[in-house]
C-alpha cells in the first residue's frame, strides 16, 4: 500500500500542499482528481520521490521513501512525469528498454528482450518498435512512454496525466490497457486524470484534492457524487447513472 503521514510542500507563505494524510491499498487504479493547481501531480512526484518533502513520511510497500536506496525503490516503484526529456534519436525499443535499467545495468538479457516485446506489443507498438521518437505522433510517443515504465515491472506504477496527446479513442485503449495491468498483473496503478468520466469509468477509487488538500477519497460510488463534485470543482456537476456507470454532466 502507499502510506502518507502529514505530508507537506511548501512553495511560499500563500502556495504549498499538505498536510496530506492518505493508505491507497494495494493493487487496483486509483486516479487522483481535481481542479488545476490543486495539488495532484505535486503529490504524485513526492510519492515518486521526484520532489521532495518540507514535513511527513511518505511509505510505499511499507518502504519509507526518502531513506530507501534509489536502487531498491526502483524496484518497486515506477513513475512518468508529464514532461519527458529523451533524445529524440532513440526508437522505441531503445526507450522502453530503459525501463530494464534497474535489473540489466545496461547488459539486457534475453529475459530483458522478452519483457520489452511483452509490453511494446501490449500498447499495440510492435509495427513502430525501430521508429525513432521524433518520427512519432505525440500519442505514439506517450504510449511509448507508459511501455517504458510498465517495463519496469514494478508493483508500484505512477501516472501524471498518461492520456495527454491522446484523442478519445486511444484515451479509451490507454485506460483499457491500465485496466488490464491491475486486472492481470496486479499492479497497483496510481494515475493522475484530468477527466472526471475516464477516472470513474476506470477506476477502483477516487481521490479527489482541492487547494493542496485531500477533499475527499472513496470508491467510484462515493466519490462521484453531484454535491461533492460541484463543491471541489466550484462548477455546476450532475451525476446521472449511464450504461457504463456513473457520468458527470458539466
Amino acid at each position: 500500500m502507499i502510506k502518507i503521514d502529514n505530508a507537506k510542500k511548501v512553495y511560499n507563505n500563500e502556495v504549498g500542499i499538505g498536510p496530506l494524510n492518505i493508505t491507497i491499498p494495494k493493487a487496483g487504479l486509483t486516479s487522483l482528481i481535481g481542479p488545476n493547481g490543486a495539488g495532484k501531480s505535486t503529490t504524485l512526484l513526492m510519492i515518486g520521490r521526484l520532489l521532495d518533502m518540507d514535513e511527513g513520511q511518505i511509505q510505499v510497500a511499507n518502504m519509507d521513501i526518502a531513506k530507501s536506496k534509489s536502487e531498491d525503490l526502483a524496484k518497486i516503484l515506477t513513475i512518468l512525469r508529464q514532461e519527458n526529456h529523451f533524445v529524440t534519436r532513440l526508437t522505441i525499443r531503445q526507450l522502453v528498454g530503459f525501463g530494464r535499467f534497474p535489473y540489466s545495468k545496461g547488459r539486457l538479457t534475453n529475459e530483458d528482450e522478452a519483457i520489452i516485446s511483452k509490453y511494446i506489443d501490449f500498447l499495440g507498438l510492435s509495427d513502430l518498435e525501430n521508429r525513432y521518437l521524433d518520427e512519432l505522433s505525440g500519442g505514439q510517443r506517450q504510449r511509448a512512454y507508459v511501455a517504458m515504465v510498465l517495463c519496469q515491472e514494478t508493483e508500484y506504477v505512477l501516472l501524471d496525466e498518461p492520456l495527454n496527446n491522446l484523442d478519445v479513442a486511444r484515451s479509451v485503449q490507454m485506460m483499457e490497457h491500465l485496466r488490464n495491468v491491475a486486472d492481470e498483473f496486479g499492479r497497483t496503478i496510481l494515475t493522475v486524470m484530468h477527466d472526471i468520466n475516464f477516472a470513474a469509468k476506470y477506476s477502483d477509487r477516487i481521490c479527489a484534492m482541492k487547494d493542496g488538500k485531500i477533499a475527499t477519497f472513496g470508491t467510484v460510488e462515493e466519490v462521484m457524487n453531484g454535491e461533492i463534485l460541484t463543491d471541489i470543482f466550484e462548477t455546476k456537476i450532475e451525476i446521472i447513472d449511464g450504461p457504463y456507470g456513473r457520468v458527470a454532466i458539466y
